[in-house]
């Protein structure tokens, strides 16, 4: 063991500031998690606010609110898992099969540019472009179905919303992994199905899918642990009153108590509660995954 740290200690010492930054910015943060089961003051800090046990989480199970914010989470996660997932496979597979390098690559560049914009310029666009009677898209709409839309403050267009705000923004970039995965994968495997007479679609199915199996499981199981994580920035910017009843997520949901009304115990329990479920549902997905035969996280 000494000795292949000795031979690779360079390697390890480019190792030390990513292990720097996990300690220091993720797993030392976590001591702040006592206060879930503490009513925390400030002024009297981590040992000074009384402990009260399990009485936030019973709190938040017994909330009016606790319902509401979860079905809107899972309404959220389960649209990203039908329409978001699946599109950075759907476009890799595409690329794929595009022989022209100059057009696969101005693609490429093209569908990448919007992961590296912020959530304020994308909800600023969607601002811009579905404003009431003056966004070009709602004035479309209006002309094309003689009605009035108001997209922004009707609560059954919010997550439509959300979901192509989601795909414009990280389809492209989820294509790299999915990218990198094909290209690993035996020219000979394609055109040994050539041979056996497989069309663009019988290859597609019987080589490249197969090829990309194991990335897809994994994210896959990445995915079950991201379920309540729907992204504060992204929420909390399209979010006002009128749809608030479906657009408060548990992300938005901390940041009003926690921030706003000063609930730092409640809040963190919220949070803890959203960090029990990712450990679990990664460990359950990865268990089903092996079971299947499938690679898993570990």
């Amino acid at each position: 063991m000494m000795t292949q740290v000795v031979r690779y200690r360079w390697l390890f010492v480019l190792l030390l500031p990513g292990l720097a930054y996990f300690a220091i910015f993720k797993y030392a943060p976590m001591y702040g998690v006592t206060i879930a089961f503490q009513d925390y003051l400030p002024f009297l800090g981590f040992t000074g606010s009384p402990w009260v046990g399990l009485k936030h989480f019973e709190n938040l199970f017994s909330s009016p609110d606790f319902p509401r914010v979860l079905g809107n989470t899972l309404i959220l996660a389960g649209l990203n898992a039908v329409f978001v997932f699946p599109a950075p496979i759907v476009v890799a597979l595409l690329l794929n099969e595009v022989r022209l390098n100059v057009l696969k690559r101005a693609v490429q560049s093209a569908i990448y540019i919007p992961h590296f914009l912020s959530w304020t310029i994308v909800a600023a666009l969607t601002y811009l472009l579905f404003a009431l009677d003056v966004g070009p898209i709602t004035q479309a709409m209006n002309s094309l179905f003689g009605e009035r839309f108001d997209f922004l403050a009707d609560p059954d267009w919010f997550r439509p919303l959300v979901v192509l705000q989601t795909l414009w923004k990280s389809t492209g970039w989820g294509t790299i992994i999915y990218l990198a995965a094909l290209a690993g994968v035996d020219p000979n495997l394609y055109e040994a199905a050539r041979i056996d007479g497989a069309g663009r679609w019988q290859q597609m199915w019987h080589v490249t899918l197969p090829a990309i199996r194991s990335t897809i499981v994994i994210m896959t199981i990445l995915l079950a642990g991201n379920l309540l994580d729907t992204g504060f920035e992204q929420i909390y910017l399209l979010t006002n009153s009128l749809n608030r009843s479906v657009a408060e997520v548990f992300d938005t949901y901390v940041y009003f108590l926690g921030i706003t009304q000063g609930a730092y115990s409640y809040s963190t329990a919220v949070g803890l509660f959203k960090a029990v479920v990712g450990i679990v549902l990664i460990y359950g997905v990865n268990w089903v995954a092996r079971r299947f035969g499938q690679t898993g996280l570990f």
